[in-house]
Parts: C-alpha cells; sequence; structure tokens
C-alpha cells in the first residue's frame, strides 16, 4: 500500500510559478511510475502529466505541456510538478498519483493522494 501526500498549493497570480510535491511511503518508490492530476469545480478529473519509473521520461496533457515539468527523486520517495505561467484556469485541486506503467497511471492511477489546492487569480 502506497501513501502519498501532495503539497506546495496555494494562492498566485497569473503568470506566477508554483512548485507541488508528493511524498510517497509505504513501497518501494522507484517500482512506480507517477503522475499528477487535476480537477477543477463542476469538471471531471483530468490527467496532467505522468513520469516513468526511472524519470527518464514524461508525458503532459496539451493544456499544459510547455509550462509544467514532472520530476522525481528517487533517493528521497518524491514527485514534483513544477507549474509556469499560470493562468486562471488552471485553478484546480492537484492529485498526485501512483501506478505500475506510466500508461497504466495515466488512466488509472492505483494510488491517489488528497489533493491540493491551486489558485490562479487574473
Amino acid at each position: 500500500q502506497v501513501q502519498l501526500e501532495e503539497s506546495g498549493g496555494g494562492l498566485v497570480q497569473s503568470g506566477d510559478s508554483l512548485r507541488l510535491s508528493c511524498a510517497a511511503s509505504g513501497g518501494t518508490f522507484s517500482n512506480y511510475a507517477m503522475g499528477w492530476f487535476r480537477q477543477a469545480p463542476g469538471k471531471v478529473r483530468e490527467f496532467v502529466a505522468t513520469i516513468t519509473r526511472s524519470g527518464a521520461s514524461a508525458y503532459y496533457s496539451d493544456s499544459v505541456k510547455d509550462r509544467f515539468t514532472v520530476s522525481r527523486d528517487n533517493t528521497k520517495n518524491m514527485v514534483y510538478l513544477q507549474m509556469n505561467s499560470l493562468k486562471p484556469e488552471d485553478t484546480a485541486v492537484y492529485y498526485c498519483a501512483a501506478g505500475s506503467l506510466a500508461t497504466k497511471v495515466r488512466r488509472q492511477p492505483d494510488y491517489w493522494g488528497q489533493g491540493t489546492q491551486v489558485t490562479v487569480s487574473s
């Protein structure tokens, strides 16, 4: 059983940057691909980014590509989401997720965190 805890959310202005962190425990971190999802008010949860177990490859949704960067530190059991050039439409609860493969995490993660709120004001 893997536990995930997000941190780093907050209120920022349009154009600002923010870095989210996700701490993993309860499993061998390097055995899991990791991902980020978000859910805006009144909308379904959507995929944001995923990173492979080694960190060698990452994949992004079109809406965040070229603005967000996912990374991981397998020595610290941490995954990060660097968000640049934030827009009001990025406002959402952001969730960390884990699964056996990056392709699986993108579709149906095995584990979820509780989420952290990101609010971008215009």
